[in-house]
């Protein structure tokens, strides 16, 4: 039995493919100088128990801007102006600060991408790791270091009963993710949002870090949003795909399935640039144009600009994400016709 299998009990199994995350209608609004702007616009996707969905797109879609607002850590500037986010049926965007709280933890957990931000300097990893426990299960400095010296264990860091007295920069930085996963997974949450979890770490490092969080999610069945802007990543670990653009999903489905056969233009595009896809002498493929403005979102299909397949309806009316076939939605008007481009 490894490490991880003995510290879940039995009453924190659950049933695999159970609906953890909905989020319905999203929209995240940031006031601004120039006015308010709408960073995530309509975003549904669902999370299931034992399963991985990835949010994936650009650098500036609305990917974290999305987890923020799940996870209840939005700027000041930035408020959810509709929606829904249940978690297990709870809709926490109607909770008031307190109550989302105590949904810290035991329910929800989240691995930032940069580890030596995320942890406080002056506090040692072990007074860090064991403050879910002395918040959540009254337990007393003494005892909360042990559960510490566990975790560190549990996510596999060398010698964690001399090391739980370390600080944050004397970890190397996989061994700080690791420590990061361990405060997000102390309470054996259901739903763990990773953003970008293997950003500026060593290739080596990155796949470790990616079988960590494989064992715990199968191991504990929870849910888990990985966000990023990795095709590859998504191809290896991800069981189902949210694509967006602008703040918005355009695309959804089965992993295999959308990178197989994508039936939106943008996604189409982004398989198209991967290198590995281009033979040798061939030059390299992009997608023309840049994203629009946030301040400047045009009328009818955010990705009109940079697409082949527009027409004058793009233009004018804005493609909702509908069902395209078996588990799978696409917002584009001409999605059966991309299969001829």
């Amino acid at each position: 039995m490894s490490t991880i299998t003995q510290t879940v009990s039995e009453s924190t199994v659950r049933a695999e493919n159970k609906l953890v995350l909905d989020v319905d209608g999203l929209v995240v609004e940031i006031r601004t100088p120039k006015g308010t702007l709408r960073a995530v616009n309509d975003v549904s996707f669902q999370a299931f128990s034992g399963r991985t969905i990835a949010l994936l797109g650009e650098s500036g879609c609305g990917k974290s801007m999305t987890a923020k607002a799940i996870a209840g850590l939005l700027d000041p500037v930035a408020d959810v102006a509709g929606g829904e986010v249940r978690l297990n049926g709870t809709d926490l965007a109607r909770l008031k600060p307190k109550e989302r709280r105590k949904f810290a933890g035991p329910e929800l957990g989240i691995v930032f991408q940069d580890a030596l931000t995320a942890l406080n300097p002056v506090y040692t990893v072990g007074t860090q790791l064991g403050e879910a426990f002395r918040i959540h299960h009254g337990l007393s400095a003494k005892a909360a270091k042990v559960k510490a010296v566990e975790l560190m264990r549990r996510v596999g860091i060398p010698e964690p009963e001399s090391r739980v007295d370390s600080y944050p920069h004397q970890f190397s930085g996989g061994m700080r993710q690791r420590v990061l996963i361990a405060m997000a997974v102390a309470l054996n949450p259901r739903l763990l949002i990773a953003d970008e979890p293997t950003t500026a770490l060593d290739v080596t490092v990155q796949a470790q870090i990616m079988a960590l969080l494989r064992d715990l999610r199968t191991e504990t069945h929870m849910a888990v949003v990985l966000i990023t802007h990795d095709l590859a990543l998504v191809a290896e670990e991800a069981d189902t795909v949210a694509v967006m653009y602008a703040g918005k999903v355009v695309e959804t489905g089965p992993v295999r399935e959308v990178f197989a056969r994508p039936h939106h233009p943008y996604t189409r595009g982004l398989l198209d640039s991967v290198p590995a896809n281009i033979g040798r002498g061939e030059d390299l493929k992009s997608i023309a144009g840049s994203p629009p403005e946030l301040h400047n979102i045009p009328v009818g299909c955010v990705y009109q600009s940079r697409c082949p397949l527009v027409q004058d309806i793009c233009r004018a009316v804005s493609p909702p994400l509908e069902p395209a076939g078996d588990d799978r939605a696409v917002a584009c008007h001409f999605s059966k016709e991309l299969d001829n481009v």
